[in-house]
């Protein structure tokens, strides 16, 4: 075969073809990035400059919002938003013409509706062991439709820290603590407001003093013990003065054993749940808290086979405390005004004693009205004493983070094998608030599917930019927000990126989510609880102020209306509250059209990456609108 030279007119040919080739496919290219870039500008959301505000208060009065003002979603020229979505989602001919009729407002004795702990679907349900009192939620043809109403001259809350102190009494009409508590002084009536003394009925000096008490028999300052758990926690100011000593306590009491108490909690800016110990667990993982309290909580310890106890020793981390005062604790010394007899007071602590013991529990101290139990750092010793009490026995074959409509049982939660005594079942957690960015002990132990240090680290970072791209619209370091939730937690990012702002965060974990995070949470030193969030969640009405969903809406948009979500969280948030949905663009879409029947003010954004990422953010402000003030309950 002969030779090619490059003078040759074949190499001069095949020269000419490849720059012909080249040619065309840079030609081609260039087109394809100019359609792109020009598509995505298209599909952009972007600012419309205007002289006023886009985001307006709607029937507001000054004094009921002087306090605050709405975020505004322009930047620093107040350029106003156009609201438009320029993303379209075809709907089914059957949403078309619901897709433009706002949702009604519901009739004002709607005004404080906790739909899975209604009153009047809870007496359909037996009363021993307070069954009538745990959740019980609405079946299909009972969901309302409608948009809760806020009380008229609905106010926006005090500030933190002066919230823990006052709230409007417009907010939550109800005298009937004040007159009952009155000399206890959980909560007092001074004009417009409610002013909290912060009074307790096993504490009268104050939570403040008692938790001093406490803090002369364990520590309360090192950093070991962050997150609490108060059950029966009336208006919660048990939990709201450990917040000044970095301790986190998830406060709960059930719904009207008196009225409206974890709504004042709320209403103050201090973390409450409705929730009652009757025969389903607490939605809590095991070893998530650190200590336990009851103060007067009425709760029978030492009945059912101890089940209650173990209940808690279930939460309760290796080395966390239970602390007991009221009856019968120091009954020699309250025996006549308890009107009870010794020796049924006398029988009653034994028996808890007794109990306590069978957990492996150790009896710390008894000091004038306070009893402090340890729970064992593991069960290396345990087997030794359970030769000696029978019951409640070791559970068997069973999750102990399995804690959604779970049946409580009474027998002991085995914690992980340890290889020496002094080592901590499952492993020890930082203290505070290095805890707060530590790896938890069941990521470092492989106990989450897909999730090692390096992508806990990875998510730290992630959190970090998300929140950042959030302040540049959100006034989050201001003060404008005190109770956040997160809906679709994961591993507690968002919250741990807010710990320096003066915010605390309910962390939920959906049931429906591929792995279970909420325990590396508690490790962590967050409080949070597990969700199905196609049924609404145990809190009153407006009880907070920033609501946020990542990617909650793909998790659940085949498996329940998303529209019901939607309701339920206008229902627990604020007027005036802020909501952040990140998603796909088709649901943000979708969310957004609901969004509008609802009298949300809303926009989509690009992502903090850029325009080019398919997710978007959602940012909307509930408008404001109370009630009419001439309707009658």
């Amino acid at each position: 075969m002969a030779k090619e030279y490059p003078a040759s007119p074949k190499a001069q040919q095949l020269q000419e073809s490849r720059k012909q080739r080249l040619t065309y496919i840079l030609v081609v290219s260039a087109l394809c990035v100019a359609f792109y870039v020009l598509g995505a500008w298209q599909n952009t959301t972007l600012p419309k400059p205007a002289a006023s505000s886009a985001i307006t208060k709607v029937g507001c009065d000054p004094a009921a919002s002087s306090s605050s003002a709405v975020p505004s979603f322009g930047s620093a020229s107040q350029e106003s938003l156009d609201f438009e979505a320029h993303h379209q989602l075809s709907l089914d001919d059957s949403d078309a013409g619901a897709a433009v009729q706002p949702f009604p407002a519901c009739p004002m004795n709607f005004s404080e509706y906790t739909p899975c702990e209604d009153r009047t679907r809870g007496r359909r349900f037996e009363r021993a062991m307070l069954v009538y009192r745990e959740r019980h939620c609405p079946g299909k043809d009972e969901e309302i439709r409608c948009l809760v109403p806020a009380p008229p001259k609905y106010r926006t809350p005090f500030k933190w820290p002066q919230s823990r102190d006052y709230a409007w009494f417009n907010n939550i009409p109800h005298k009937e603590l004040s007159i009952e508590k009155a000399v206890q002084n959980w909560i007092q009536v001074d004009g417009e407001r409610f002013r909290f003394p912060g009074g307790g009925t096993m504490f009268p000096r104050g939570a403040d003093a008692y938790i001093d008490d406490i803090g002369k028999l364990i520590s309360l300052s090192d950093g070991r013990i962050r997150t609490a758990i108060d059950t029966g926690c009336g208006v919660a100011s048990w939990g709201a003065y450990l917040l000044k000593r970095n301790i986190l306590a998830m406060s709960f009491a059930p719904r009207d054993t008196h009225e409206a108490q974890v709504q004042f909690a709320l209403e103050r800016g201090v973390p409450a749940i409705i929730g009652v110990m009757g025969k389903q667990r607490l939605p809590y993982p095991s070893r998530a808290f650190d200590m336990a309290h009851c103060s007067r909580c009425l709760i029978p310890w030492q009945e059912f086979d101890g089940l209650y106890l173990a209940e808690v020793d279930r939460i309760l981390r290796p080395g966390g405390y239970w602390i007991h005062s009221g009856p019968p604790i120091n009954w020699k010394t309250h025996y006549k005004g308890w009107e009870r007899t010794k020796e049924d007071l006398k029988q009653e602590q034994d028996q808890i004693e007794d109990v306590a013991r069978s957990l492996c529990w150790n009896k710390v101290v008894e000091k004038g009205d306070l009893s402090i139990w340890q729970k064992p750092k593991n069960h290396l010793e345990c087997a030794n004493i359970k030769k000696k009490y029978k019951t409640p026995h070791i559970c068997k074959s069973d999750n102990p983070d399995a804690a959604w409509y779970k049946k409580m049982e009474a027998c002991v939660t085995p914690l992980p094998e340890v290889s020496n005594q002094g080592e901590i079942a499952g492993g020890a957690v930082d203290r505070w608030p290095q805890r707060a960015f530590a790896v938890p002990p069941r990521v470092r132990r492989g106990m989450i599917p897909g999730i090692d240090a390096k992508k806990f680290e990875e998510d730290k970072k992630l959190w970090e930019k998300r929140v950042a791209y959030y302040k540049r619209t959100l006034p989050i370091a201001e003060g404008r927000y005190r109770n956040v939730m997160d809906m679709n937690a994961n591993l507690g990012g968002f919250a741990a990126t807010l710990v320096k702002y003066p915010v605390w965060v309910m962390n939920v974990v959906p049931v429906n989510s591929d792995r279970d995070t909420l325990g590396a949470i508690y490790e962590r030193g967050f409080i949070g609880t597990y969700q199905d969030w196609c049924e609404a969640f145990s809190t009153y009405p407006r009880t907070y102020d920033l609501l946020h969903a990542d990617n909650l809406f793909s998790i659940y948009q085949d498996r329940c209306d998303i529209t019901s979500i939607l309701l339920e969280m206008d229902r627990i948030l604020r007027p005036e509250g802020t909501a952040i949905i990140r998603d796909t663009v088709d649901v943000l879409t979708k969310v957004q059209a609901i969004a509008k029947r609802m009298r949300w003010e809303s926009r989509i954004m690009d992502h903090e990456d850029g325009p080019f990422n398919p997710e978007k953010v959602l940012m909307a402000v509930k408008t404001y609108w109370p009630a009419d003030e001439s309707e009658q309950h």
